[in-house]
């Protein structure tokens, strides 16, 4: 009897462990598969919907590769003290993105920021690369109008890796991370430690291999309390040993609500006077 029981029981256990391979396999799959539906939560717009904002702008559409058009809003004030070029986070489109950036032209400052492909009215296939050339095209199509040291370069969440990457690759007057990412596979692994998220991401957005080829001065904004992208992983920039970069905290701050502090608006309007 007890040799039974011993044969039942090591049949549990061998169906638990091959449901639980299953199970991982099947998560591992989806990582590797549905990355993109992970990573880039975008909402789209009609091609006619009509931006409304409370600035001055111009509706841009480039044709920044074969199969890729990215509509942009270019901001443009009076007397600009400089420009800006802002990369969003990963969810929405420039209806909501337009009225966050209205906050720097209401510094007295100009400001481009575009929607990444499949994002609202822009078009083309998504790609790590791709990202990086639209955004390239749109610092160079920047550079037609101002000179690189009125440029700054933006990031927030998402486009933290996509600033760094073009503040690598050129000489603006100076680069700002809001809740940026080590890298995205930083992230991935502490989201998800028992999976082999190097070999299954095909987005890595290294911010960290960025930031050393960046001669400009580097501020990183991150809040203590960030549940999206976590403190830890923005912190490590600040490790990078770089004198060029300043790390600032904000105590208490999640990843959507550093505006709501004081010292956000502090540093800001210390580096954007």
């Amino acid at each position: 009897m007890l040799f039974i029981a011993q044969r039942k029981q090591k049949r549990k256990l061998k169906k638990l462990v091959i449901i639980l391979f299953g199970l991982y396999v099947m998560i591992g799959s989806a990582l590797h598969f549905f990355q993109e539906k992970l990573l880039f939560l975008p909402t789209t717009l009609e091609q006619d919907y009509q931006y409304q904002f409370d600035y001055p702008f111009e509706e841009l559409f480039l044709k920044t590769d074969d199969d890729a058009v990215i509509n942009a809003l270019h901001f443009k004030v009076d007397n600009p003290k400089g420009a800006i070029l802002y990369f969003h986070g990963n969810a929405g489109d420039l209806s909501r993105w337009g009225n966050i950036t209205e906050y720097f032209a209401a510094m007295q400052y100009d400001v481009l920021v575009m929607d990444y492909r499949t994002y609202g009215k822009s078009k083309g296939k998504l790609s790590e690369q791709g990202f990086y050339k639209d955004a390239q095209y749109c610092y160079d199509y920047l550079l037609k109008q101002y000179s690189e040291n009125q440029i700054t370069l933006y990031g927030r969440s998402l486009g933290t890796g996509i600033a760094s990457y073009v503040a690598s690759k050129n000489n603006p007057k100076q680069l700002i991370l809001e809740t940026p990412y080590h890298s995205i596979l930083d992230v991935a692994k502490q989201r998800f430690p028992i999976f082999p998220v190097k070999q299954l991401l095909r987005y890595h957005f290294p911010t960290f291999k960025n930031l050393p080829k960046t001669l400009c001065h580097i501020t990183i904004i991150h809040g203590t309390d960030d549940n999206l992208v976590p403190y830890t992983s923005g912190k490590k920039l600040s490790e990078l040993g770089l004198d060029n970069l300043n790390f600032i905290t904000i105590e208490g701050g999640d990843h959507n609500n550093l505006i709501e502090f004081k010292d956000y608006h502090k540093i800001i309007k210390t580096i954007l006077p």
